[in-house]
């Protein structure tokens, strides 16, 4: 596996590869690999926190159930800037809501893979689980949120 740390305005993001796909962003760490695809993915989220891109098209290879990846499928198609519900994402896979949170939780490539648009019914944020929590969370919606071309403030807290 390469692994390559970036910095960003949630704290150092490294960006794990494996057999040529991203598999992995963890919070933290001191990594110096460099590949064609983790220079890609660094370029993309640059562009991301600098409000210049909406989507990412990498190659993404999340590990986990075959019911982690439908939700994680699913949450792919949720447009930039747009939320759906823990509710909405279960009935649109025939599931149930703390099952699709669960799902969210498990989500090996935040950001890449953008559990942060999943809120709870009424507008409630529930939980994210990469960095500083829920604080990387509406630093995210609120970044997706702008029409701006604003970057990304640093986030307090931030790893």
């Amino acid at each position: 596996m390469k692994r390559l740390t970036v910095p960003s305005p949630l704290g150092d993001l490294t960006l794990i590869e494996d057999a040529g796909v991203l598999i992995a962003v963890d919070w933290g760490g001191v990594e110096r690999d460099e590949t064609p695809l983790l220079t890609r993915a660094r370029r993309q989220l640059d562009e991301y926190f600098s409000n210049r891109r909406r989507g990412f098209d990498l190659p993404l290879s999340p590990s986990g159930t075959a019911f982690q990846r439908r939700v994680w499928d699913r949450m792919r198609r949720i447009p930039y800037g747009e939320t759906l519900t823990y509710g909405d994402m279960a009935r649109a896979i025939g599931s149930a809501p703390r099952a699709v949170g669960g799902a969210c939780g498990a989500n090996p490539l935040p950001i890449f893979i953008p559990c942060h648009r999943v809120i709870g019914a009424g507008g409630s944020l529930g939980g994210y689980s990469g960095g500083a929590g829920r604080s990387i969370k509406i630093a995210l919606l609120e970044l997706e949120s702008r029409r701006s071309l604003e970057p990304l403030p640093q986030v307090a807290g931030a790893v």
